[in-house]
């Protein structure tokens, strides 16, 4: 497993931008999965985008256009940039790790909170 820290969060106006970044510490980061996920309060957590080593990216139907997820194997870092941001956006969003072929994200991080301001 890896160890990720996220940082970036933080209060932004609606129609700001923001951009997360999650740092992993172990062997092999390009064999994992990458994802950025999401819970508001009083909500369950919510899948918002994923990103391959080869490239495959995708996004949740509510981010698309709007978030871009990105990742720089060298620097074992996958970021998040998040913009034209909504109030609905507001939640504390966790990175999250995964085998190719493993079903399931078993490394999370601790969170970062994201609030969008009306």
């Amino acid at each position: 497993q890896v160890q990720l820290v996220e940082s970036g969060g933080g209060l932004v106006q609606v129609g700001g931008s923001l951009r997360l970044s999650c740092a992993a510490s172990g062997r092999a980061f390009s064999s994992y999965v990458m994802g950025w996920f999401r819970q508001a309060p009083g909500k369950e957590r919510e899948f918002v985008a994923s990103c391959w080593s080869g490239g495959n990216i995708d996004y949740a139907d509510s981010v698309k256009g709007r978030f871009t997820i990105s990742r720089d194997n060298a620097k074992n870092t996958v970021y998040l940039q998040m913009n034209s941001l909504k109030p609905e956006d507001t939640a504390v969003y966790y990175c999250a790790a995964r085998l190719v072929l493993a079903k399931e994200y078993r490394s999370w991080g601790q969170g970062t909170q994201v609030t969008v301001s009306s």
